[in-house]
């Protein structure tokens, strides 16, 4: 298959005036309007609130674009009575068969933990239970595309549908549950009452918008993002830490570490086993995390290039005041990643080569396959986001993680809802649960850009992406890539991630791990269970479609995929050196205080 070229002589007009809100906002985050479109954006924004940020009408034009579709299709409506009247047998032959012999027609999806109990094997759960996976396959047949149906509602219909029945399942009703069944005669009912409490818990903090305190010995600064280091510079956008050397001798060309600001940048320095910074300190490389700013209203116009040119920009300047005359492994993980590689090709088209390498971690470039998370995403959804935008100033993390767990009801709510309120089992603290409730904003002009440039028009691949008045060619980046993507990532399925071979033309090495979005990225080196593939594509070498490649792949290596990546950077490294000191005083950057700084405790 030929490679797809993605420069273009055209130059295209820059971002902020295609996809900007206002840049000069008042209370709220826009500049002065009519009144009467005042109140309707307000309108809109307080129907935003309620809806969790969701523009419900585009899923009842999705149901009505189906149901006219099946209801014009006699051959899909016979194919459906036949799958109904064979699932009614084989059900009808399950209830004869009281002693369970038999192997049961119909088996749940791979992903759902919620049949696990033996007791589901027992009558008669076990035809309540074979019943509703009978109806599953049944709408999962029903919501196949049809060559009429447009795949946007067809997708829309299936989520739906996915939805409604993972509601209905008998797994979440206590007396078509064994377990909870089982569990409460064990307890003597007090499992029920703890879950009880635990509800009015919940509904009181997210009702309060009042967070749990942290657990003792989580403690950020203390037992997490604990790598010692120091602030070398900050702006309004940022800190940059430098971490402390843990080696005599260090690689001559230090990393910097990108994270997504839609998290706090600790991700990768949790608990001391867990942290990535820490590991990469303790192999001998010199450290540079951004820790970006948790938004405000009052920074409602902070755009795409604010974070590209004074944040990763102005990253590099620091850094190279401090560690001169080097190149840099730069790191970008989710959307950390994306804006590296807008600023990667970008110092390509302009002839900048302080870059060592790229690395992205669970990052996308093209955004044609993001999974379910594009359901959310059309023109109408994204101009009510921009209203509740307009209306706060900022998008709230929590708004954004209600549209992230209905990807998977199965185990992000339903599962853990059964656990927590039925079985009365507590969440057992844990560092990466910690920093999943350290929630972040995202600024309204930021957003907007993100939404329209890059999930909805997917500028960026083809090439028509602008940046400073002209457009950026990922095939222009000449410094190696490393790229790593996860089996069970939701949010920048692997597909989606590995595509990156296509459009660029680095010599790239290729990572897929087992693993979700965060659980695949921080697999240090001794945890049980995890695995990983890699591949190299030397540069210039044809592409190979995801599915082939995974095909090719003998059995995958167990363990973690870390010091494989710390072995490639170091081949990318020239020599070893003594550290260079923390900062850089005399140029304008000596220390401004300890790790891991302000902005990580703004809330």
């Amino acid at each position: 298959m030929s490679r797809t070229p993605t420069r273009q002589k055209t130059v295209a007009p820059p971002l902020g005036r295609q996809a900007a809100l206002p840049a000069a906002p008042v209370p709220g985050g826009c500049a002065p309007e009519p009144s009467h479109r005042t109140l309707d954006r307000r309108m809109r924004a307080a129907q935003a609130r309620l809806g969790a940020g969701i523009w419900t009408q585009s899923f009842w034009e999705a149901w009505l674009d189906w149901g006219a579709q099946v209801c014009l299709s006699p051959g899909r409506q016979i194919e459906l009575a036949e799958q109904a009247r064979r699932s009614s047998l084989a059900l009808m032959m399950q209830a004869l068969d009281v002693g369970g012999t038999g192997p049961p027609p119909f088996a749940p999806k791979g992903y759902d933990p919620r049949f696990s109990d033996p007791g589901w094997q027992k009558p008669p759960f076990r035809f309540w239970q074979q019943g509703f996976l009978a109806l599953q396959e049944w709408w999962d047949l029903a919501t196949k595309p049809l060559p009429e149906l447009h795949p946007h509602s067809a997708d829309r219909v299936r989520f739906m549908a996915r939805q409604s029945l993972d509601l209905m399942s008998p797994s979440n009703v206590p007396w078509f549950n064994p377990e909870i069944i089982a569990h409460t005669q064990r307890r003597l009912g007090r499992n029920l009452a703890e879950g009880a409490a635990d509800l009015a818990h919940d509904i009181a903090k997210t009702l309060s918008q009042i967070p749990d305190p942290v657990p003792e010995g989580y403690a950020i600064g203390t037992d997490i993002a604990c790598t010692p280091g120091q602030v070398v510079f900050r702006n309004d956008l940022f800190e940059l830490i430098q971490y402390a050397p843990q080696t005599d001798k260090v690689q001559a060309e230090p990393i910097l570490i990108v994270p997504a600001w839609i998290m706090k940048y600790y991700v990768l320095d949790l608990s001391p086993q867990n942290s990535m910074i820490r590991y990469l300190v303790q192999q001998g490389f010199t450290v540079f995390a951004i820790s970006w700013c948790n938004p405000t209203a009052e920074q409602a116009g902070l755009s795409l290039e604010d974070y590209r040119k004074r944040g990763v920009m102005a990253a590099l300047e620091v850094i190279g005041a401090i560690v001169p005359q080097r190149q840099v492994h730069a790191v970008g993980y989710c959307l950390g990643g994306t804006i590296l590689a807008i600023a990667a090709a970008t110092m390509a088209r302009d002839g900048d080569q302080r870059l060592a390498s790229v690395t992205l971690m669970a990052a996308q470039v093209d955004f044609a396959e993001v999974g379910e998370l594009l359901l959310f995403i059309d023109e109408k959804q994204v101009a009510f986001l921009e209203d509740l935008m307009w209306d706060q100033g900022y998008l709230q993390r929590p708004q954004m993680a209600r549209a992230f767990s209905t990807i998977q009801t199965e185990d992000l709510i339903y599962s853990r809802a059964v656990r927590r309120y039925y079985l009365g089992t507590q969440d057992v603290p844990e560092d990466m649960g910690v920093w999943l409730a350290d929630l972040t904003r995202m600024p309204a002009r930021m957003h907007s850009e993100y939404l329209r440039a890059l999930l909805l028009e997917n500028r960026l691949s083809a090439g028509r992406f602008a940046v400073e008045g002209g457009v950026i060619s990922l095939q222009a980046i000449t410094a190696p890539m490393f790229v790593v993507a996860t089996e069970a990532d939701h949010i920048a399925p692997w597909t989606s991630v590995y595509k990156t071979r296509l459009f660029t033309d680095a010599d790239l090495t290729f990572v897929l791990g087992s693993g979700g979005h965060n659980s695949g990225i921080v697999v240090p080196p001794g945890a049980e269970g995890p695995v990983f593939r890699l591949a190299h594509q030397a540069r210039g070498a044809p592409y190979i479609p995801p599915q082939d490649w995974l095909a090719q792949q003998p059995v995958a290596r167990a363990g973690s995929w870390w010091p494989v990546w710390v072995d490639w950077l170091a081949r990318h490294s020239t020599a070893r050196m003594p550290p260079p000191e923390l900062g850089a005083a005399a140029l304008g950057y000596p220390p401004l205080g300890a790790a891991p700084g302000e902005y990580i405790h703004q809330s």
